[in-house]
């Protein structure tokens, strides 16, 4: 009987080690690879490019304003074109958010016509390349010029399981898909991190990509550099799905099944 019972134990025990489940990694984080992800890919994504219908506000300056007046045709004095703080992003001093700098639309060619130097691409141009372009010419006319240039219409909608949804102007014209998240909150705890949704809209047909935050090779992709108008929608996970299925009285159900037990077993206890 005793080397029965010794048999069924050892059974029992390979059994339950045997069924050890392995641990998952957790569905909340992101990035979780991030260690085997080159980094020099995602520096090379980290910056967006001027898009067409792309409001630019720019502004020459010199030592001698005067010598620049006619490449900032329409300028007015009332407010200082400088911020009192450099871009974080950048590394020439932004326009003021009051700036009455003048206004460049990027036309359907990818162009904007700019006093004296006529006809400007911008196409796949960052603002600090197209800066540098602007400056080069303006040196042909100017000693030492400085070109500032603010993107003033960027932006982006974020919405779904995040903690602030809405749409968020950027205005440095540079925006990842993880900072867009950082402005609205980052997402809740009923996010499908796997499943985010981007929706751009190129050449006037509109585009949708699925991004898995979870794994680091989403910086590959062309939807972590945020384009203008871009929408991000996250969706969410099972859990929250659930909750919206379920019947809104079914916990009051629950309490009151709670009650009507436990009143059960007092009254079982004082008339046994």
């Amino acid at each position: 009987m005793n080397k029965n019972i010794k048999i069924l134990f050892l059974s029992t025990l390979i059994l339950v080690t045997s069924c050890k489940t392995k641990e998952k990694p957790s569905e909340l984080n992101y990035m979780q690879n991030v260690e085997q992800v080159a980094t020099d890919v995602a520096m090379k994504n980290a910056v967006s490019t001027i898009q067409k219908g792309d409001k630019l506000a720019i502004f020459i300056t010199a030592k001698d304003l005067a010598v620049v007046r006619p490449f900032n045709q329409n300028y007015s004095v009332v407010e200082s074109p400088l911020s009192s703080s450099p871009s974080t992003n950048t590394p020439t001093s932004q326009l003021s958010e009051k700036s009455s700098a003048p206004i460049y639309l990027v036309d359907s060619e990818g162009e904007i016509d700019f006093p004296v130097l006529g006809k400007l691409d911008t196409k796949g141009k960052t603002l600090v390349q197209f800066q540098n372009d602007i400056r080069t010419k303006v040196s042909e006319y100017v000693k030492n010029p400085s070109v500032n240039i603010r993107v003033t219409n960027f932006k982006v909608s974020v919405l779904g399981e995040v903690n602030r949804p809405g749409e968020y102007a950027i205005t440095d014209g540079n925006a990842t898909l993880l900072s867009a998240l950082g402005l609205a909150g980052d997402v809740t705890m009923y996010a499908k991190r796997n499943d985010v949704m981007i929706i751009r809209n190129v050449e006037g047909k509109m585009e949708n990509a699925r991004v898995n935050l979870m794994d680091a090779n989403f910086f590959n992709s062309p939807y972590f550099n945020l384009k203008q108008n871009d929408v991000i929608y996250v969706s969410s996970n099972q859990t929250k799905e659930k909750i919206a299925r379920q019947n809104p009285s079914t916990s009051i159900y629950i309490a009151v099944a709670g009650m009507i037990i436990g009143l059960a077993g007092i009254f079982i206890t004082i008339f046994k």
